[in-house]
């Protein structure tokens, strides 16, 4: 190996072994054992210009063994990125560049947070296919111009591999011939727990095989120049391609190969022990200029020109005439789609009657209508959710530009990569039933954790579904979703709420979730699709005294109004409120909440679901706290307790208690503020 290449290698090794020591935590072993493969990529084959950290066609490189996340911070700033050596001193330590593990738009050069093992490897099938999807289109604008054009990497540790998202999502890969996916495999045969082999005796190989990829091996995951050489080769291979490198955990190590090199920081005599076996003479946290120019220089060797060439082909591409090549250099300049959703331009009929999710299908349609940059699909049930692009054909290897992506059984790999398609700037969806949700909640979680505007569209979203038995009726899942930071939650009661869920979500740049009944919705007196940015609003108000106040959301408002005629018929006055987002309710100014729920009022929740989001607003709670049963809609509502007349009766029953101080106080909204 070239000396000076060896130099700035083992710098790089000792570098993040330091990081980790000076943090008193963190993962050495991957530092020692990977840092030949993040080398190699950087130095050689990553399409990067550290001073455009964002420039549209770079390659994205995507750490999923994100606990190798010193080893990847260390690169960063070998390569030139902003960030310096205090910056890797603080390595852990609150509010510093560099995170425990890597972050979303806290350290240059970082593409996307790397969430539990394998989630990465989906975020990087997702990035691909956008990056094919948006290749296809430009191509279709601009002929042999080569606008949109990079690859997208992931460093994938045997653990990765392991987690089933990460499997479902290179099915998913092989499938639609993700030409520009490249998985860089650190195989070293060890997890926390001891040996591979005790967990697991698959042959990678052979299974990327089957499931439509290009492999290639690297014996000795020592030698940059061989890995350097199979990322070439993989550049020419018209489907993903896996690269297996045999790596050894923590080389160089007095535990090199063992488990216990993997998770904490080093001896002082080990350290002393790797810095004489890598000839590295620097103190801690030190490194020579030598070590770092090798490396940068390596890289402006490989880009300027390009860098440069591709500059002059986009002045081009932005004095073009053609619509469609103007739409596209819009949505890269501003990440905007160039469509939204007015619900003032809607005009519903006063016997509108439907399934919620039709209504949602009709608006899914009309957006598409207006804009290539939406797209999405279901995890196999979008005859079941409604959420097919009519007009548009499938995603297929043949048909890349497909704006129906066929998910397949894979809830959980379908929300990896939409949060990966996401980051490109693209509008996406997925949906399934609302009782599946608990499997994509990891994905779900960082969309939230990183405020991607990814829309999950969850269908059936109630014990009113009926025969479909108990394990499909959602009861806790509403509560639990709704309890994520930064979500923004819909559970429109009819049409009109459904378009104005649709108007938020095209207007601001949120990760949304609507739920969505399986039954008919009557339009209601009242409803209005602006209302729903409010997150809840007076549907119908009282004539003369505010005896109590009924909350509710999704079709259950239908109920709730018709109980409220009744109690009118009896005497008893009171407020009908329609909550389609709680979220956006908390972020409303205080003087606005007081008007829509008085403290002083008794309030009553209505709510085919837990309860326990409800206790925010109130102790009158009327939902269902128990698993569902298989049976008629009807003769399931009644063993639950939840029929209109079960609710009526609790209802009343509420209301006659003497009892004016149940409201819990509503916070200041600056505490409860959800998602600017």
């Amino acid at each position: 190996m070239n000396p000076d290449l060896l130099h700035s290698l083992n710098s790089l090794r000792v570098l993040s072994v330091d990081m980790i020591n000076q943090a008193g935590t963190g993962h050495p072993g991957i530092a020692l054992g990977a840092a030949p493969i993040l080398y190699a990529l950087y130095a050689n084959s990553l399409k990067i210009n550290p001073r455009d950290p964002n420039w549209v066609n770079r390659d994205r490189f995507v750490m999923s063994a994100g606990h190798g996340s010193a080893l990847l911070y260390a690169t960063l700033f070998m390569a030139g990125f902003d960030i310096s050596i205090d910056d890797l001193v603080n390595f852990r330590r609150l509010d510093s560049k560099t995170p425990g593990h890597p972050e979303l738009g806290t350290t240059p050069g970082v593409e996307i947070s790397t969430g539990s093992l394998g989630q990465g490897v989906a975020n990087a099938v997702g990035m691909a296919i956008a990056e094919k999807y948006l290749r296809t289109i430009a191509a279709d604008s601009l002929p042999k111009q080569k606008l949109i054009d990079y690859y997208t990497y992931v460093l994938a540790s045997d653990g990765d591999l392991m987690e089933g998202v990460a499997e479902e999502a290179a099915s998913i890969a092989g499938n639609l011939a993700l030409d520009h996916l490249i998985i860089l495999y650190d195989s070293n045969d060890v997890t926390v727990d001891g040996e591979l082999k005790l967990s697991s005796s698959d042959d990678i190989i052979k299974k990327y095989l089957a499931m439509g990829f290009e492999v290639d091996y690297v014996k000795e995951g020592n030698e940059v120049t061989e890995i350097s050489k199979a990322i070439e080769r993989a550049k020419y291979n018209k489907k993903p391609t896996l690269i297996e490198i045999k790596t050894t955990i923590g080389r160089g190590s007095l535990n090199e190969g063992r488990s216990v090199v993997h998770g904490k920081p080093l001896s002082y005599d080990d350290i002393q022990n790797i810095r004489k076996k890598y000839k590295i003479t620097t103190g801690p946290m030190e490194i020579t200029e030598n070590a770092v120019k090798y490396m940068r220089y390596s890289i402006a060797n490989r880009i300027n020109n390009e860098y440069t060439n591709w500059q002059s082909l986009y002045k081009q591409a932005k004095i073009s005439s053609g619509e469609d090549i103007k739409k596209l250099i819009q949505f890269i300049e501003t990440k905007s789609i160039g469509a939204e959703i007015n619900s003032e331009n809607f005009r519903i009929q006063n016997d509108y009657n439907e399934e919620l999710r039709e209504s949602n299908s009709k608006m899914l349609n009309i957006l598409a209508e207006r804009t290539k940059f939406f797209l999405g699909g279901s995890a196999d049930i979008s005859s079941s959710t409604h959420t097919k692009l009519y007009k548009e054909i499938e995603m297929s290897k043949k048909y890349p530009a497909g704006r129906n992506i066929y998910f397949g059984v894979r809830e959980h790999a379908m929300g990896a990569i939409l949060n990966g398609m996401s980051l490109s700037g693209l509008k996406v969806f997925g949906s399934c039933f609302l009782a599946f949700a608990d499997y994509l909640m990891p994905a779900l979680r960082m969309s939230c954790f990183m405020r991607l505007p990814v829309t999950y569209i969850f269908t059936h979203d109630s014990v009113s579904i009926g025969s479909d038995v108990p394990t499909h009726q959602p009861i806790e899942q509403l509560a639990n979703i709704r309890n994520i930071p930064n979500l923004i939650d819909f559970r429109p009661c009819d049409i009109n709420e459904v378009i104005g869920a649709w108007e938020y979500i095209t207007h601001n740049s949120v990760p949304a979730a609507i739920f969505l009944s399986k039954d008919e919705a009557h339009i209601l007196a009242g409803t209005n699709g602006k209302n729903v940015a409010l997150g809840a609003y007076i549907l119908r108000s009282e004539k003369t005294k505010l005896d109590a106040i009924l909350l509710s959301t999704g079709t259950e408002v239908t109920t709730t109004y018709l109980i409220s005629e009744e109690l009118r018929a009896k005497g008893i006055d009171t407020r009908v409120v329609s909550m389609p987002s709680m979220n956006l309710f908390k972020k409303q100014p205080k003087e606005y909440q007081e008007k829509v729920l008085p403290k002083n009022a008794k309030i009553i929740s209505i709510e085919a679901g837990s309860t326990m989001c409800w206790n925010y607003f109130t102790k009158y709670t009327i939902g269902i706290n128990e698993f569902g049963y298989s049976g008629s809609k009807q003769d399931v509502l009644e063993k639950l307790h939840f029929s209109y007349e079960d609710i009526l009766s609790k209802v009343e029953e509420y209301i006659k208690i003497k009892d004016n101080s149940t409201v819990a106080p509503i916070p200041d909204s600056k505490k409860t503020e959800v998602l600017e």
